[in-house]
């Protein structure tokens, strides 16, 4: 007898497998293919030592070990959250007082993606719209399509997002009775994934300007996602959009432990007005009554020892070298293809490539079925789009040196460009 089928929520029917989950898989699968897609760190640089020694130092007493191995609270260990919101301040070069900011302002999660969910079950609901930079963070919004949520977008150039587009869609939502709507504006401001491009200081003083301007009936937030921020290899340290926030009013900036130390402790962190907190630990007390506390007290160890600053700074030479090694790989095997052009990350993980008009890099497109067969895979740009914003381009792929080694990097372009050539120089079977 066959049972009765189930019935799901509407929100379960909004929600898809991640888009590259497919790249993932063919990586996994195949192992001579040299991998540009996935997000993963580079795993000879792990800190395997420092770990171990922050775990030996907490069980090293009956009572740091039980103190860890307890529950924590639903808002995160006091020591870790003093640690991070110091840990920017410092950074932007203020006190938290000057930003009207304490502890009482920090959450931990459990990674910077728990943060950015439960940021949308708190302020979003069906028919609102969330501004992004074009491309912007895909996984983000696919949590935005679940919660049936408008995605609109504005351009980036080599200056990060477009401000003065901004300006324009928020005028235009004013103009046809759709700003109240709007809740917000989202923007990965340092080494953007997917492009790379980082937020111009004018930039960021011109975002958040225009949240406070155009926060008429209700207030429009800035959520800065900085998760690469640590990972700076060339320029300046650019202040957060956060630091010139001075009353802590419009701002809610995520960070991760991932990206600057190791994704298997997978901790996040927010600092945002004090109006969000008791509503978002109400929310995320249901979801979980706390993340790790065993997890966060390994972390705080590792600030606290300067194991995390040692650590990071270890980082920013291996990830450098990688972008070196990538940026002369691209210049070699495309520098002489019309057409063909990439951004230059100052830092994080991500090359953005642009191909001519006619190579079509999507899913779909014969390009990705060539490369494979060539040995190397990368994510199709787009994924970084949003479908109902018209046209989107097809011709754009974001190449990752996060977890390839630097000497398949070569290699992996070169195989990129023999898959290139092999699809200009023989017309696509429809």
């Amino acid at each position: 007898m066959t049972p009765a089928p189930i019935s799901f929520s509407h929100k379960s029917h909004r929600t898809s497998d991640s888009p590259i989950a497919f790249f993932i898989q063919q990586a996994i699968e195949n192992p001579h293919l040299i991998s540009l897609a996935a997000g993963l760190v580079d795993e000879p640089s792990l800190p395997v030592e420092p770990v171990a020694a922050a775990v030996a130092q907490i069980l090293s007493t009956t009572d740091s070990a039980r103190a860890a191995l307890q529950y924590g609270s639903t808002q995160g260990l006091h020591s870790l959250r003093e640690k991070a919101l110091n840990l920017v301040c410092e950074a932007d070069g203020v006190k938290p007082s000057e930003l009207n900011l304490s502890t009482k302002d920090v959450v931990l999660t459990t990674g910077s993606q728990q943060l950015l969910y439960l940021l949308g079950e708190l302020l979003l609901d069906p028919g609102d719209i969330v501004i992004t930079e074009a491309p912007s963070y895909f996984v983000y919004h696919a949590v935005l399509e679940s919660m049936d949520v408008r995605v609109l977008t504005v351009p980036m150039d080599e200056h990060g997002m477009n401000t003065d587009a901004l300006e324009e869609r928020l005028k235009h939502l004013e103009h046809t009775n759709q700003l109240d709507r709007v809740k917000l504006i989202y923007t990965v401001d340092y080494f953007q994934n997917p492009t790379g491009l980082t937020l111009t200081l004018a930039r960021r003083q011109h975002l958040l300007e225009l949240a406070q301007r155009f926060s008429k009936k209700h207030r429009i937030l800035v959520l800065e996602d900085a998760a690469y921020r640590e990972l700076r290899f060339d320029g300046p340290d650019l202040p957060s959009i956060k630091s010139f926030d001075e009353r802590n009013e419009f701002v809610i900036s995520t960070y991760t432990f991932s990206k600057p130390c190791a994704p298997g402790l997978k901790t996040g962190y927010g600092i945002m007005p004090r109006e969000f907190i008791q509503p978002l630990l109400n929310l995320k007390g249901n979801h979980d009554f706390g993340s790790c506390n065993f997890v966060q007290h390994i972390i705080d160890q590792l600030l606290e020892t300067g194991a995390y600053d040692r650590h990071v700074k270890q980082l920013r030479s291996v990830y450098k070298h990688k972008r070196d090694v990538m940026r002369d790989a691209l210049e070699q095997q495309f520098g002489d293809l019309e057409g063909a052009s990439w951004t230059n990350p100052q830092g994080g993980f991500y090359f953005w490539l642009t191909l001519p008009d006619e190579v079509n890099t999507g899913p779909d497109g014969e390009l990705v079925k060539v490369a494979v067969r060539e040995g190397v895979i990368y994510v199709p740009g787009e994924f970084g789009h949003v479908a109902v914003e018209g046209k989107i381009p097809n011709n754009e792929a974001r190449l990752c040196y996060g977890v390839v080694e630097p000497d398949e990097i070569p290699e992996a372009i070169r195989r990129l460009r023999a898959a290139v050539d092999a699809v200009v120089r023989r017309p696509v079977m429809v």
